[in-house]
């Protein structure tokens, strides 16, 4: 199962973690604080730990910050071995820079498509899909690449920066005929079952844009 989600992670209102926690048949769950790696990372991680602990699991930290950590086998197997990986909220072109075509993304790939459960939040989205809207402008861009023919724009991710909503336009009338650009607000997760399908779970609603218009099918245009 794949969770994207439109940020404000491990707080209350995301109990579709629950969801996910029981897709993964697992009581662990590891956490990549990449996105966020000059935003104190390890406060990142100490949050997921109180959130999924209070859901009865516990949290394994992979510090993987830099390029470098990115190639190392050892971080690599940890999340090889995982069924359960959530990538934090953030920087996503810095989370791009780190993981693209590295070890540890290729291990996370692995862990995918064997059954593992993963979920990016904010940042951690926005970077998973190809393309990846360019929080700097709105632009598309290359991304990490674990789903394709789909961007996703995370509402807590405009940091107020955004007032006028003229990143998010871009985004919409600039995407590729046919691709569909998903609005995702916080506390709410666009979830991809095994079989290819998509739903919705959290707080919102997501919005899902083709053509530059809202879509009248929603997320049924994604299936």
């Amino acid at each position: 199962m794949l969770a994207l989600v439109g940020g404000g992670e491990w707080t209350p209102g995301c109990e579709f973690d629950r969801e996910l926690l029981e897709a993964a048949g697992t009581e662990r769950v590891v956490i990549l604080p990449t996105a966020a790696a000059y935003e104190h990372p390890e406060r990142r991680c100490l949050a997921g730990a109180e959130w999924f602990g209070q859901l009865g699991a516990e949290v394994e930290a992979v510090m993987v910050l830099r390029r470098a950590d990115a190639e190392d086998a050892g971080a690599a197997d940890v999340v090889r071995r995982a069924r359960f990986v959530y990538l934090s909220g953030g920087s996503p072109l810095h989370l791009r820079s780190v993981l693209k075509d590295s070890l540890v993304f290729d291990a996370l790939r692995e862990a995918w498509q064997g059954g593992a459960v993963v979920a990016g939040s904010g940042a951690g989205a926005m970077a998973l899909t190809d393309p990846m809207v360019d929080p700097r402008g709105g632009a598309l861009t290359v991304g990490l690449g674990l789903v394709d023919r789909l961007a996703v724009v995370p509402q807590s991710e405009d940091g107020g920066q955004d007032p006028a909503g003229e990143k998010l336009h871009r985004s919409i009338v600039l995407a590729p005929a046919g691709l569909p650009v998903v609005v995702i607000p916080e506390r709410t997760a666009l979830l991809r079952d095994p079989a290819g399908h998509w739903r919705a779970a959290g707080q919102g609603e997501p919005v899902v844009y083709v053509n530059g218009e809202p879509d009248p099918l929603g997320i049924g245009a994604l299936t």
